[in-house]
C-alpha cells in the first residue's frame, strides 16, 4: 500500500550474546557461541544451554516489580525499555490508546509453574503463591508490557511455537497498515530453560548432545550437526508507519515491507521434508513486498542445527531464491530462543541491513554436502537492498519477514 511502509525506529535485545543491542550484535558479528554446561540442568539427559549472561532483574527493574514477574516477562520489559528509548518516544506523553503491544511466546512461564508445583507437592495447596497464574500466563507478556508503558491499544500475545516472535511482528505490521495503532511494541520473549521442558526436548531427540564441547554444539547447516541448543531472551521492536516516523524526525533502522505466514499441515513436530510451507511463506512475504525471489540478497535462516530443519530450509532457499543470497544462522551464537527466536533474528536482520554486515554462521565447520547454498562463514560486509528472516515452529508454523533499508 503506497505510503504505508512500516518503519522500525527502536530495537531492544536481551540475548545469550549479552544484555542490550550493542553486546548482542557484537557477539553474533564476532561469531562467539554462548552455549555452555548449565548447572540448572545438572540432572538432565542434556545439560547444555545458552543463558543470558549476568541478568539481574532486581537492578534492571525494581526489586519489587521483578519479584512479581516470571523471567520471560522480565526479559521483555528490559528489551522494551531499550527499544522505546532507542525510538526516542516518551510513554508519559504519548496517546496510549494509539499504542499497541503484540508479542510472541511459545510457553509462558514454565519456571514459575515448576517452582509452584514443587511447593504444592512438598508444602500443600495452601502454600501455592497467589501470583502463580498472573506470573505464568502467556498473555501477561503483553499485559505487563502495557502496564509498564501505558499502552492501552490492541494488546495480544501470539503463539506459533518457534515462529511466535516473527508472527507478532507481522501481525503488528498489519495493525499499523489498517490504522488500528500509530505505534506498536512488537517482538517475542522466552524463558523455557527449565528441567522439565528441557527433559521433554531431550526425550524427543531434538537437542545436541555434544557435551564434551558445548561451544560447538549449535552448528547450523554443518555436516555433523546433531540438534539444537536451547536459548532464552527477548527481542522487541518499536514499529511505526514510515510517514509518521519521518514526520517526527525519528531514526529508522529499516523497514518491514513484507510478511508471509503459512502452515505445513504435515506433522506435529517435523517440518515438511521439501520445505513447502516455508517456501509458501517466503513467496507470500515477497509478493506482499512487491519483490521477486531474485531480489533477495541475504537470508537470516531459521537454521536450528537440527538435521531435518536445516536440510529442508536449505533446499527451499536453493530452489526458490535464484539470486544466490548470502545465508546465515545466528543460532550458532545464541542457540535457539524458541518463541523469541523470530523477533531476535528479525532484529539482527535489520541490523545487517542497516550496518551492511552479515554475521557468520558460528559453529559451521564443514557444510552439509547435500546443501548447495551460499553460507556466511565469516562476517561479510555488503550492501543489502532486500533481506528475509525465516522462522518455523512445531505444528508446521512458518513465517517470513521481508526487510529493506530505511
Amino acid at each position: 500500500m503506497a505510503g504505508m511502509d512500516i518503519a522500525v525506529t527502536g530495537i531492544g535485545l536481551v540475548t545469550p550474546g549479552g544484555i542490550g543491542v550493542g553486546p548482542s550484535w557484537a557477539a553474533v558479528c564476532d561469531g562467539r557461541p554462548a552455549a555452555a554446561l548449565d548447572p540448572v540442568l545438572a540432572n538432565n539427559p542434556v545439560r547444555i544451554s545458552c543463558r543470558v549472561p549476568g541478568f539481574d532483574p532486581d537492578s534492571l527493574l525494581s526489586a519489587r516489580r521483578a519479584h512479581r514477574l516470571d523471567r520471560f516477562v522480565q526479559f521483555a520489559l528490559v528489551a522494551a525499555h531499550e527499544a522505546v528509548a532507542d525510538a526516542r518516544l516518551d510513554p508519559t506523553t504519548w496517546d496510549g490508546a494509539r499504542v499497541g503491544v503484540v508479542l510472541g511466546c511459545a510457553d509462558g512461564g514454565p519456571g514459575t509453574v515448576e517452582e509452584q508445583h514443587d511447593v504444592l507437592r512438598e508444602q500443600g495447596a495452601d502454600r501455592v503463591s497467589p501470583l502463580l497464574l498472573p506470573m505464568q500466563l502467556p498473555n501477561m507478556l503483553a499485559g505487563q508490557t502495557a502496564i509498564e508503558f501505558g499502552a492501552t491499544g490492541p494488546n495480544l500475545v501470539v503463539a506459533t511455537a518457534c515462529a511466535s516472535g516473527a508472527t507478532a511482528i507481522g501481525t503488528a505490521r498489519d495493525l499499523l497498515i489498517l490504522g488500528r495503532c500509530d505505534v506498536v511494541l512488537a517482538g517475542g520473549s522466552e524463558a523455557m530453560i527449565t528441567p522439565l521442558v528441557m527433559a521433554g526436548f531431550a526425550q524427543m531427540g531434538a537437542l545436541s548432545r555434544r557435551e564434551d564441547d558445548p561451544a560447538s554444539a549449535s552448528r547450523p547447516f554443518d555436516a555433523d550437526r546433531d540438534g539444537f541448543v536451547a536459548g532464552e531472551g527477548a527481542g522487541i521492536l518499536v514499529m511505526e508507519r514510515v510517514v509518521d516516523a519521518r514526520a517526527r524526525g525519528a531514526h529508522v533502522h529499516g523497514r518491514i515491507i513484507g510478511f508471509g505466514a503459512t502452515a505445513d499441515a504435515h506433522h506435529m513436530t517435523s517440518p515438511h521434508p521439501d520445505g513447502a510451507g516455508i517456501e509458501a511463506a517466503v513467496r507470500a512475504a515477497l509478493a506482499d513486498a512487491g519483490a521477486d525471489p531474485d531480489d533477495v540478497q541475504h537470508v537470516n535462516a531459521h537454521g536450528t542445527s537440527t538435521p531435518l530443519n536445516d536440510l529442508a530450509e536449505a533446499r527451499m532457499i536453493q530452489r526458490t531464491l535464484q539470486g544466490d543470497p548470502l545465508v546465515t544462522s545466528t543460532k550458532g551464537v545464541t542457540g535457539h530462543l524458541l518463541g523469541a527466536a523470530g523477533a531476535v533474528e528479525a532484529a539482527f536482520t535489520l541490523l545487517s541491513v542497516e550496518h551492511e554486515i552479515i554475521p557468520p554462521t558460528a559453529g559451521l565447520c564443514i557444510p552439509d554436502g547435500r546443501i548447495d547454498i551460499k553460507l556466511a562463514q565469516s562476517a561479510t560486509s555488503m550492501p543489502i537492498d532486500l533481506a528475509l528472516s525465516n522462522s518455523c515452529g512445531f505444528g508446521g508454523q512458518n513465517t517470513a519477514l521481508a526487510i529493506a533499508p530505511a
